[in-house]
């Protein structure tokens, strides 16, 4: 009986384990989307770092220098700290303090702004022009948009103001073109469609089904 306690206890254990280091699934995202549903973007480079001991595994809190603000300023005029789960497995994401300008975005909750790795955050110098202006400018042009993801042959828009992602079919993988390329901007009668602003040279407004 005694073993059979301790086997069902070191099931349970491992199932634990399991779940905790496998705790985080995020669905993909295109930047723009992560844009429209985020209380707050910005440009930041993280200076410091601290382990809050609150719950079991704790927050970690960020001490951050903002360089500008995106979108927010309806929430918060102005970020000092980011906070986010101390364990990776929890969504828990990890900034290089010192090193590098990060593009962040999170949720506002009483006062305080909270990441994750379901949110957009990357190293500004990794985002494309296409994307750096898409978050200066041109996906607020598009948060009425819908960006509908295709992962499998054949689907299509349903509605007007619906742009068909397919980086999710390409053999690159994610990001893909769409995601770094483009944007779903409303044009007229409510219609949206990918807008891609590459040069002054390379202003193109495409289809739905593009590319």
């Amino acid at each position: 009986m005694q073993q059979h306690l301790v086997s069902l206890l070191l099931v349970f254990s491992s199932l634990q384990v399991n779940q905790l280091t496998e705790g985080c699934s995020c669905a993909l995202t295109h930047p723009q989307d992560a844009f429209c549903n985020s209380d707050i973007v910005i440009r930041a480079k993280v200076v410091g770092k601290k382990l809050l001991r609150d719950g079991p595994f704790g927050t970690m809190r960020y001490t951050i220098k903002q360089m500008k603000m995106y979108k927010g300023f309806d929430k918060v005029q102005h970020v000092q700290h980011i906070y986010t789960d101390a364990s990776e497995s929890l969504c828990g994401v990890k900034f290089d303090i010192n090193k590098y300008q990060y593009l962040i975005t999170g949720r506002v909750y009483e006062g305080k702004v909270y990441t994750g790795l379901c949110n957009f955050n990357e190293r500004w110098e990794r985002l494309s022009l296409a994307q750096k202006k898409g978050i200066n400018h041109r996906y607020q042009l598009g948060c009425n948009c819908r960006i509908k993801p295709c992962h499998y042959l054949p689907c299509f828009v349903t509605s007007k103001n619906e742009c068909l992602w397919t980086d999710m079919l390409s053999h690159f993988g994610y990001p893909g073109y769409q995601s770094r390329h483009y944007a779903c901007i409303q044009q007229k009668e409510g219609y949206c469609s990918w807008y891609r602003g590459m040069t002054s040279r390379d202003k193109t407004i495409i289809n739905t089904t593009d590319p």
